[in-house]
Formats: C-alpha cells, sequence, structure tokens
C-alpha cells in the first residue's frame, strides 16, 4: 500500500486530496490500483475561504475542536489559528478490525427498535458504561462471530469495530461487566416478545394467524452440579453423554419467533403443548390460530382438549393411520396442489384428515428403502457362506436387522434352533413380496390430522386440503430457526455452570437469531438470492484502521477509517437500500497541545 496525491484546481485555487492505494496484479501481468482508504483533502496554503477544517477529539481535553490540516511540507498561513502541520511521509495504518458485518449488525439493532426497548429496561440501572451497550455487544458477537463473553473480553472486541460503533472504550467489554449483564436480561423475556411481535407487523405486515411449534436440545460441557434444568434425555445434537436442557419454540410461517421456553432436559415433547397454549394465550389473548406440530408433540388427551376449547390445530400422524382410511379415501379424487405433490381430504369425526403423496418424496424413500434391502441382503447371504457358530450368527442376525430398521420386517428369517447345525437348510431367507410392494406404493405419502373449528370453514372444506399442506410443509421454517440457533449463532454447547446465566445464554442467542430472521426479511423483499449469512460474511471483509499520521508538535493525529466497500459489497447495500455511515472523527494523542506558529512551521 502506498499513498497517493490528487490534485486538483477549483475556482482558481489548488486543492489536494489523499487516499491510500493498494497495488495488485492481474491474472493478465498487469499491476491495477484499488482506492482503500480515503483521508480526504489536506490544506495547501491557501485562502481563508476555501480553507477545509474537521472536527478533532483532543483525547486530553476530552473536547471537539475544529482543526485544520496543513502537509509538513507546506507552511501554515499566518492568519490561521487552529491548524496542525501533519507529516504525511510517516503515515501508518494500525489495528485493522471488522466494520461492515457489525455496522450492519447494528443497524439491525436499531431498526428493531432494541436500543429504545433496552434503554427503558436497564438504562436506570448504575454502571460506568450503560449496560445496553454491554447487551449490544454480546448480541453483534453472537451475530457476527459468536463466542464465550470471555473470547468476546480476550481478543473479539479488539477485532471488531464496535469500541466506534458503540462509541465506548474497552470498558463495555470488561469481562465481569459482560457476565454481569446477562444477570439483568431474563425478567425482561416475555415483554421482549411482545415488543418485537408488534415491530414485526409494522415493518412486515407480519401475520400470527399460523404458529408453527417444536422442540430442540442444546447440551452442556461440564457436570452441572447448580443447573437443575440440565438433565439427561433424548438429544437432537446425538450428545446422549452430556447433560442438556429442551428449547420450545413458536414462530411463524415465515419464521419470526413468538416465544420460547427453556425445559428440563429430560422433558417429554408431548407434556408441553398444553402450558405452551396456555402462555401465547397469557401473553397475547385469545385469537383465531392455527397450531402446526409433528406428531409426537401432541397426546390424544390434548387435542381433545383442543378441539373442546375450539383451538384449531394441524398435525403429522403415523404412517400407519393410512391403514385404517384406507377405505375411505380410496374413492377421494387427487388435487394437484404443486409440481409432483397431489392431496385428499377425508371428514372423519368433526376432523380433517389431508393424505399428501409427493413424487419426489417417494423416489427418494424407495430408493433409500431399497439400499437398506440390498444391504441386509448381501449381509445375509454372506454368514451363509461362512462356517459360524449359532450364537455368533444370531448376533449378526441382529446387528443386520437393526442396521436395516423398518425394511427388516419384510425379509422372513428361518434361524436355527437349539443344537441344529448352521447350513442353507436350517438358516433361510425369504422376502416378503406382497408386503414389499404394498409399503413401496405407499412411500412418499403422509398423512396430516387437522382441526379447524371457525364457522365459515365446513362449507369449503375439500378447497383447505392444499392451504393446509402447504401449512405444514411451513415447518420446515422452524427447523430452520433451529439449525441457525444451533449453527450460524453457535448455541451449543453451553459451558456456564449457573441456571440464570444458562438461560441468559440462550436469550441472547434468541436475540441474535431475532437479528437474522429480521434480515432474511429484508433480503426477501430486495434479494431473495442471498442469505443473512453471506450477507454478513460478505461484508465483514469491510475493514476500519486507523490511521497514525505524526504531528511536528510530537502529538499523534489519529484518523479511524473503513475501507472503500468492494463492487459486491456496494450491490448488497444497494439492494437493502443502505447507506454506509460517516466516518468517525479523528483524535489526537498525545500532551498538552501546542499549536505551531508560522514561523514554527
Amino acid at each position: 500500500m502506498f499513498l497517493r496525491c490528487h490534485s486538483r484546481r477549483k475556482n482558481g485555487k489548488p486543492h489536494r486530496y489523499w487516499s491510500v492505494v493498494e497495488s495488485r496484479r492481474c491474472g493478465s501481468g498487469k499491476p491495477t490500483q484499488r482506492h482503500v482508504l480515503y483521508l480526504g483533502e489536506i490544506n495547501d496554503s491557501q485562502e481563508a475561504a476555501w480553507r477545509k477544517t474537521l472536527a478533532v477529539f483532543d483525547e486530553q481535553r476530552q473536547e471537539y475542536q475544529p482543526l485544520s490540516l496543513f502537509p509538513s511540507d507546506q507552511p501554515i498561513p499566518p492568519d490561521e489559528v487552529n491548524a496542525l502541520s501533519v507529516v504525511l511521509s510517516e503515515l501508518r495504518l494500525l489495528r485493522p478490525r471488522s466494520f461492515g458485518d457489525c455496522w450492519l449488525g447494528c443497524w439491525l439493532w436499531d431498526h428493531l427498535g432494541l436500543s429504545s426497548f433496552w434503554d427503558a429496561k436497564l438504562g436506570g440501572q448504575r454502571g460506568s458504561v450503560p449496560w445496553q451497550k454491554v447487551l449490544q455487544l454480546l448480541v453483534i458477537n453472537r451475530l457476527c462471530e459468536p463466542g464465550s463473553e470471555f473470547a468476546v473480553h480476550r481478543s473479539w472486541f479488539r477485532r471488531s469495530a464496535m469500541d466506534e460503533l458503540l462509541t465506548a472504550d474497552w470498558a463495555v467489554a470488561d469481562k465481569d461487566r459482560l457476565y454481569r449483564c446477562l444477570d439483568r436480561l431474563l425478567p425482561h423475556k416475555d415483554e421482549l416478545c411482545r415488543f418485537l411481535t408488534e415491530r414485526w407487523k409494522t415493518l412486515f405486515d407480519a401475520k400470527f394467524d399460523v404458529l408453527l411449534y417444536d422442540l430442540t436440545s442444546t447440551y452442556f460441557e461440564g457436570r452441572c452440579a447448580e443447573i437443575p434444568k440440565a438433565k439427561h434425555g433424548y438429544s437432537r445434537d446425538g450428545r446422549p453423554d452430556c447433560r442438556q436442557v429442551v428449547i420450545a419454540l413458536v414462530v411463524t410461517t415465515d419464521g419470526l419467533p413468538l416465544a420460547y421456553e427453556v425445559l428440563p432436559g429430560n422433558t417429554a415433547d408431548k407434556t408441553t403443548l398444553r402450558s405452551f397454549l396456555a402462555k401465547i394465550e397469557g401473553m397475547y389473548g385469545k385469537a383465531r390460530r392455527v397450531w402446526i406440530m409433528d406428531r409426537g408433540i401432541p397426546t390424544e388427551d390434548t387435542l381433545s382438549e383442543m378441539r373442546r376449547e375450539g383451538v384449531a390445530y394441524l398435525v403429522g400422524t403415523p404412517k400407519a393411520l393410512l391403514s385404517k382410511l384406507e377405505k375411505d379415501l380410496v374413492d377421494r379424487p387427487w388435487e394437484q396442489v404443486h409440481e409432483g405433490v397431489q392431496v385428499k381430504l377425508l371428514e372423519q369425526d368433526h376432523e380433517l384428515y389431508v393424505l399428501a403423496r409427493s413424487a419426489d418424496r417417494q423416489k427418494k424413500e424407495q430408493a433409500i428403502r431399497r439400499r437398506k434391502l440390498k444391504t441386509l441382503i448381501h449381509g445375509l447371504n454372506r454368514l451363509k457362506r461362512r462356517p459360524i457358530s449359532r450364537d455368533l450368527l444370531l448376533k449378526k442376525v441382529a446387528v443386520l436387522q437393526q442396521e436395516a430398521g423398518g425394511v427388516a420386517r419384510f425379509v422372513k428369517i428361518r434361524e436355527p434352533k437349539v443344537h441344529e447345525a448352521v447350513n442353507r437348510q436350517t438358516f433361510t431367507c425369504t422376502l416378503d413380496g406382497p408386503a414389499w410392494k404394498k409399503a413401496l406404493e405407499r412411500d412418499g405419502c403422509y398423512i396430516l390430522r387437522g382441526y379447524l373449528p371457525w364457522a365459515d370453514v365446513p362449507e369449503e372444506w375439500q378447497k383447505q386440503a392444499p392451504l393446509l399442506w402447504e401449512w405444514y410443509v411451513q415447518l420446515v421454517q422452524v427447523e430452520e430457526a433451529f439449525k441457525t440457533l444451533k449453527g450460524d449463532l453457535a448455541l451449543r454447547p453451553i459451558h456456564h455452570q449457573v441456571e440464570p446465566r444458562v438461560e441468559a445464554h440462550i436469550f441472547v442467542a434468541f436475540l441474535g437469531y431475532c437479528l437474522t430472521v429480521t434480515l432474511r426479511m429484508k433480503l426477501r423483499q430486495a434479494a431473495p438470492g442471498l442469505t443473512p449469512r453471506a450477507v454478513l460474511k460478505s461484508l465483514s471483509s469491510i475493514q476500519m484502521v486507523d490511521v497514525h499520521i505524526p504531528i511536528t508538535d510530537g502529538r499523534m493525529l489519529i484518523m479511524p477509517r473503513y475501507t472503500e466497500p468492494e463492487p459486491e459489497q456496494r450491490m448488497i447495500l444497494e439492494k437493502l437500500n443502505l447507506t454506509l455511515p460517516s466516518q468517525p472523527p479523528p483524535r489526537i494523542r498525545g500532551g498538552q497541545a501546542v499549536l505551531p506558529t508560522h514561523e514554527g512551521a
């Protein structure tokens, strides 16, 4: 990199503009140059009317003052009082740090109105640094480069431009202050959810009449002796060896969250729905809502209670139910709702049953089923060719059946009896052809069970079949929310060893998800091909550096400047209708200012 001066005359007066330029060599071997930082105009000896001044913060005096900057190779005009002579030849670029992604996170924070919300909740609490700024630092870290509170304190804060964006010094990232901030969050959780719901209505005209409900788990590192909710249970993360907590989440079909709850790690899915229904009704009141769930969440008793109270639902059901409803469904017409997807609808016992059939899903399930069958049969045939004892044979067969899963029931195995020799007569395998053919025909089919109690629905139930299917496939949104929380926002594993901070850790990740889903909604309108993670990654290459320019009186002029956006980044900002902020004001670091005189210059 090198310093470049651009000279031009304007209205008969000379002007010089300075920038930092990077030289690059293209594939053809020819060098090209790119402007990295624009430093602006530094005055020559020109008339007072044409001199440029800028506000500079004196760190010792703790005040701003307007100053004119002159290069050391030019004399300072005798009538200029507030002027500095800078040595441009000794310019240095120090402390590069990420700016673009942090700035976008702060913009999303303000766009959602979280600054005003948390200022009202935490602004009155004592602290040398405003607690809302500490929380904003934690959430932006979770959004951009997830790490522990100690990692924020130790390294991330100095590698980010959050000091300039928050107008705060290193005290905002003090380790103990970050932890104490977590202790202040949980009492405001439900109120925050209600606040965000109103904001999403305003920003995106969001609808909250169809709700998606699901659960996931996240595990701990450590013994968790002081965390009563940390229990062993069914792990969605494949870590049954670790204690965990269960997170219940309800979102809209756009992925906008309404509420969440942290439950003990051994909580069964089917025990959570009743309390969550009451929670949503208590937070938002009674309304015309449809609850969409997977089949393992509601029990028959809960569904009966929902019907008695007039609560609508749509839930997946076991494929075994198809045998019971097959006779009633066979004469119903198929309706095309999507390319490769057909549905049938059946009314029975005040409920609606929707049979959906997907050609793509059928091909996928049949391919999986055939692959497992092939593996099972080849394994059994290998056992027939080996001299093996009966006890070892039974163990090998059990392993093959476990790996085959449900496919194993289609292969009838005759095992040797006690005291029988193991040979091709005592150990035989037969495929149940009719059952196998019937299973292949049912692949790609699934049944939905719904209840719509409203008076205007029964007259047009048949027209509701496509809509019900479209609602159900939106469950992918809540799965996407869990994927974002665990992947992009690094919710797992949890290292805290005190329960309130465990829940506060999840709360910070929830706030990070709220920023992510807000960005996704903005991109859906402006640039559907982009994802939030791709945008953050692209903008993260917009760096901020401190330009250090010595002053002839021994002090140092520090100019924080972010780099010029690349074409891809400019396109993203253009699509989102965003404009980067003004460059931060310069600072003077050193002793008591002694302004140079004309003679000294």
